[in-house]
C-alpha cells in the first residue's frame, strides 16, 4: 500500500472463487482453506491487504456473514491496540478471533514455545471434545467458542484482556477465509463500527463511523446473517451461551453435549470492575444516536400500534428539551415495523411516501416511507415521520435491524419507536438482545 494514497480506501472485492477447503471427511474437512491463485482483481487486492495487515498496525475492515469486522493480526500487540484506537473500544472488553482454518486452530491451543501442533504430529487434538459436534454442524459459520489460553500464549495479551480464555470462530466467507489464510495469521476483529453505534452490515456503514480512522475497507456487498455470532462456553457444566447470534439455543441443543446448554447473558449491558467473559456483554452498544422506544411483541399483548401517551410524553419531552434535536425544525419520529404493524404504526399520517435516494447515494433495499403525523384530537400537524419496513421472517429481521436504526439516525429522527418480535426462536432471542440493549424504553 502507498502511504502516497488517500485514507480509507474502499475497493470492492467479489466473493467468488477465492478459495475452499481440502476435500476431508468430518470435521477435519476444515483442516486446510487454500486460496485459488488464479489470477483475478480480488485476489490481488487480498494480497496487498494481507501484506498491509502483516505490516501496519492499522485495522483492516472486511465482511464476514454476520457484520463486517474490524481486523488486525492477533498475536501482534502494536495491531491490536490499533482496533481499541480505531474503535474507541475499552480495552477491558475481549476481542474474537478469527481462523481460516482447524490448523490455526491448534496452533493457537499450543503453547508459543511449542513444537508440537496436536494431531499434525499424531499428538493428542487441543480442540476439546465437547466442541467438535458443534465445528461439525456449525464451522465456518455464525458461532464463536471460548477456548483455554495456554502458557505462553501465541496471541497478544490485549485479545483476551485478561482472561484465561480467548474466543475464536471460523467466518462463512470465502473473503474473510482467503484473507486470514494470505496473512498467515488468525485476525483479531470485533464489529467494525465505532464504539457503542450500531454494527455495520455494508461497507457505507463503516466508512460512516470509521473514516480517517482506519486506511481500508474490503467491500464484500452486504452481510447474510446481520447480527453478530453467539457465543458458546463449553469448558463449564452445563455448557452456557454468553451471547445470542446466528445459532439459535435449540439448534445448539440438537448437538451431543450440548442438550442442556443454558442462558449465560443479560439482555442489558452489565456493570462492575469484572472483565465481560465475551463480547457486548458489560458496555453499551447497538445504540443509535436517537432515542429508541421498544415495544415487546406488542401484537401478542393486543397492541398492533404505538401508544397516543408515548406520543404525548414525546411531545413534552421536546418541550422540556429533552430530546436532542439535530438540525431544528419539525419533530422527527422514526418507526421500525416487523411483522404486524401497518404503516405509521396506528399513527394519524399524511402524504406518506416512498423515499428515494438519490443516484449517487449508496443503494438501500429498505423499505422507508417519509410523511407528516397529526394530533388526533385537533389534526394539527405534530411532525415527520420515518416508516421503515424490515420484513416478517426473523432472517429478514435480522440483516436489516442494523441498518434501520442506522438509516433512521442518518435522517435525524429524534425518538425511533420499533416493534420487538417474539423471542423464543430461530435467531430472534439474538434481535430482541440488541434491541433490548439500545433501548432507552421498554414497552411490555
Amino acid at each position: 500500500m502507498s502511504e502516497n494514497l488517500p485514507r480509507t480506501l474502499v475497493p470492492r472485492v467479489p466473493e467468488r472463487n477465492l478459495g475452499r477447503f481440502r476435500e476431508n471427511e468430518g470435521h477435519e474437512k476444515l483442516n486446510s482453506w487454500e486460496v485459488f491463485e488464479t489470477p483475478s482483481h480480488s485476489l490481488e487486492v487480498l494480497k496487498e491487504a494481507a501484506e498491509y495487515l502483516k505490516t501496519k498496525d492499522v485495522p483492516v475492515a472486511f465482511p464476514t456473514e454476520t457484520v463486517y469486522g474490524l481486523g488486525a493480526d492477533a498475536t501482534r500487540s502494536a495491531a491490536v491496540k490499533g482496533i481499541y484506537a480505531a474503535k474507541g473500544r475499552p480495552s477491558d472488553n475481549p476481542l474474537i478471533i478469527h481462523i481460516s482454518d482447524l490448523e490455526m486452530l491448534r496452533s493457537l491451543l499450543t503453547p508459543e514455545k511449542s513444537t508440537s501442533n496436536g494431531t499434525a504430529n499424531g499428538g493428542h487434538d487441543p480442540i476439546p471434545e465437547i466442541y467438535k459436534p458443534l465445528i461439525d454442524k456449525f464451522w465456518p459459520g455464525p458461532l464463536t467458542i471460548l477456548l483455554p489460553n495456554p502458557t505462553p500464549s501465541r496471541l497478544a495479551p490485549e485479545v483476551t484482556a485478561g482472561l484465561k480464555t480467548f474466543g475464536v470462530r471460523m467466518p462463512n466467507s470465502p473473503l474473510a477465509l482467503s484473507l486470514i489464510k494470505l496473512t498467515g495469521a488468525p485476525l483479531a476483529a470485533p464489529s467494525a463500527n465505532a464504539s457503542t453505534k450500531p454494527s455495520p452490515t455494508t461497507a457505507g456503514h463503516v466508512l460512516e463511523d470509521l473514516y480517517g480512522r482506519i486506511d481500508l475497507i474490503l467491500d464484500g456487498g452486504p452481510c447474510l446473517v446481520g447480527v453478530e455470532s453467539t457465543v458458546v462456553d463449553g469448558l463449564c457444566d452445563p455448557p452456557v451461551i454468553l451471547r445470542p447470534g446466528g445459532v439459535s439455543i435449540d439448534e445448539l441443543r440438537c448437538c451431543a453435549g450440548w442438550e442442556k446448554v443454558e442462558k449465560g447473558y443479560k439482555d442489558h449491558s452489565e456493570t462492575g470492575k469484572s472483565t465481560p467473559r465475551a463480547p457486548g456483554m458489560k458496555y453499551k452498544h447497538y445504540s443509535p444516536k436517537a432515542k429508541v422506544i421498544l415495544y415487546e411483541a406488542a401484537f401478542e399483548k393486543g397492541r398492533d400500534g404505538i401508544q397516543i401517551d408515548d406520543i404525548e410524553d414525546l411531545v413534552r419531552d421536546r418541550e422540556a428539551q429533552q430530546i436532542p434535536v439535530s438540525k431544528g425544525g419539525p419533530l422527527r419520529v422514526g418507526i421500525i415495523r416487523t411483522r404486524h404493524w401497518k404503516p405509521a404504526a396506528g399513527l394519524r399520517c399524511s402524504n406518506l411516501k416512498r423515499w428515494v435516494r438519490e443516484e449517487s447515494q449508496e443503494a438501500d433495499e429498505l423499505y422507508v416511507q417519509e410523511g407528516e403525523f397529526h394530533d388526533t384530537t385537533s389534526g394539527a400537524t405534530v411532525g415527520k415521520l420515518l416508516d421503515v419496513s424490515i420484513g416478517e421472517d426473523t432472517r429478514s429481521i435480522a440483516q436489516g435491524l442494523f441498518s434501520a436504526l442506522r438509516e433512521l439516525d442518518k435522517r435525524d429522527a429524534d425518538i425511533i419507536f420499533v416493534e420487538g418480535i417474539v423471542d423464543d426462536e430461530d435467531i430472534g432471542a439474538a434481535v430482541m438482545n440488541r434491541l433490548r440493549k439500545a433501548a432507552s424504553r421498554i414497552r411490555s
